[in-house]
């Protein structure tokens, strides 16, 4: 896995400029194993022959907040960790626009998607009923699970015993699920509508 090093471009355990390599490495192969692995098999992956840099780069990372010991001395992640880059300039999805920077900030995902892990779940979305909300067949639907909804909201509601995604709203002083797609009737429940829970985010992956 790559060129083995002897003399570790002459850095010192203390500092080494390589760490966010080293970093990007590790956190490869943990998308790949969901494990820190032994400090054998971390020579191969940083690309270095020593176990003792395989430790000391552990330590910086220690020190660095993205890893920590357990109380039986296993390596785990931190949840700064899995943060990502966040770029400074969004993305218009017209025009191109001239680069002012490509990267900013780091966050993890779910600081952004859940507030509340206890009150979270992830949820696969079946059909094209909200096609037009820009909700597709295969996402992963994140919602929070609560009782009490707003007018357009877009919950998951149990109508007379069985599960959908749709937009909240009311007729005639009576609650409705209204679909993103024209080919869908809207709903009017003819016995019980429960909120399961409100979309406040979504998942999708283009490449498979």
């Amino acid at each position: 896995m790559g060129v083995i090093m002897t003399d570790f471009d002459n850095a010192t355990p203390e500092s080494n400029p390589r760490d966010a390599e080293y970093l990007s490495r590790l956190q490869d192969y943990y998308a790949d194993w969901k494990s820190i692995p032994s400090y054998a098999s971390l020579c191969e992956v940083f690309g270095i022959a020593s176990k003792s840099w395989v430790k000391a780069i552990l330590d910086r990372l220690e020190k660095a907040g993205y890893l920590e010991r357990t109380p039986d001395g296993m390596w785990i992640p931190t949840k700064q960790f899995f943060a990502r880059p966040l770029a400074e300039s969004s993305v218009p999805a017209g025009m191109p626009v001239m680069v002012a920077a490509t990267q900013g900030e780091h966050f993890v995902i779910d600081e952004m998607l859940i507030d509340t892990p206890s009150k979270t779940t992830l949820i696969p979305v079946k059909g094209d009923s909200m096609i037009d909300a820009g909700i597709h067949d295969g996402d992963i639907a994140v919602v929070e699970k609560r009782m009490n909804a707003n007018i357009g909201d877009i919950v998951v509601a149990i109508v007379d015993n069985e599960f959908t995604l749709k937009t909240l709203d009311k007729e005639r002083g009576q609650f409705v699920l209204r679909p993103a797609n024209q080919a869908y009737p809207v709903i009017r429940p003819q016995g019980s509508l429960e909120i399961f829970g409100v979309l406040v985010g979504l998942i999708r992956k283009y490449r498979r």
